[in-house]
């Protein structure tokens, strides 16, 4: 339980917060999943990619419960709370990874429409994803020591002296964040720019909706990820005493770690314009 009256209300403020997340995310991504896999004979290499975003979400909701029950109940500072910490970031990176490797496999599909044959297939995305999976999971046993039981103050909360290595930390910012976000406003800005180059009225409501797709990708990305890895930063650089409020360093990266967490419902405007593709695929073979 809290010791005081504002830690009291963090607490409180964290468990409404991430109660609607979860109840959501639920909702959506097992609707998303439950489509794709009655599908799944219509299944292209895009497909496989948006199920893998979609099973990372799912993952990331499943232990959700837990940390609104810590809220009320702080949990024991045990290694399951080592598990909990690493879960979660391990499918919040998966997922950024493979809305990465979305926007790459789009740019390439728009840029050389003639070659896709060379390299777009179920078997290439599978392998993508499967690499994607190996990647997050090895980081994050090699760093394990960082989310250690005595390093916790709470059971999903490093304490101030023992945030990030910086090893560790650069690690999450060049290869979780930066190369990412830099690869996707590339290859967003460039989809979207070819599309509106070509002039075809015959499918201008399917680029109208790849660019649309493309943009609230994006955009999402920019919004969910950036507050995050700059906490990251500042919690980091607090460490050193350069920061004087550390209350305020505190506050913002838990309010940073929830704007992150809405992703995995954010991530529902892709599965609506895929979806809504089954559904007009399906309709024009009947």
């Amino acid at each position: 339980m809290c010791n005081n009256n504002n830690t009291c209300e963090v607490e409180i403020l964290q468990a409404v917060g991430y109660l609607p997340v979860f109840l959501v995310g639920l909702l959506l991504n097992m609707a998303a999943l439950r489509v794709f896999l009655a599908k799944r004979a219509m299944w292209t290499d895009t497909h496989i990619y948006m199920l893998n975003l979609a099973a990372a979400n799912c993952s990331l909701v499943f232990f959700l419960p837990f940390r609104i029950y810590n809220a009320f109940h702080h949990l024991d500072r045990t290694h399951f709370c080592t598990f909990l910490i690493s879960t979660h970031y391990i499918n919040m990176y998966a997922s950024i990874l493979t809305v990465t490797a979305i926007s790459i496999h789009r740019y390439l599909a728009v840029k050389y429409p003639f070659h896709t044959r060379t390299w777009r297939s179920k078997k290439v995305a599978a392998v993508v994803c499967g690499t994607i999976w190996v990647t997050v999971v090895t980081i994050c046993a090699v760093f394990r020591k960082d989310n250690d039981p005595r390093k916790l103050v709470t059971c999903y909360e490093v304490s101030q002296e023992n945030t990030l290595s910086l090893e560790f930390l650069v690690v999450l910012e060049v290869l979780g964040y930066l190369l990412p976000v830099l690869i996707l406003v590339f290859c967003s800005t460039q989809t979207i720019r070819i599309l509106m180059k070509e002039k075809d009225e015959d499918t201008t409501v399917e680029k109208r909706n790849i660019i649309g797709i493309v943009t609230a990708n994006l955009i999402v990305f920019v919004v969910c990820y950036t507050p995050i890895h700059l906490g990251f930063l500042l919690r980091f650089l607090s460490k050193t005493n350069t920061w004087k409020s550390l209350k305020l360093v505190r506050d913002f990266w838990l309010v940073c770690e929830w704007i992150a967490t809405t992703n995995c419902f954010l991530d529902s405007i892709s599965y609506y314009f895929l979806l809504k593709q089954f559904y007009f695929e399906t309709a024009d073979q009947q």
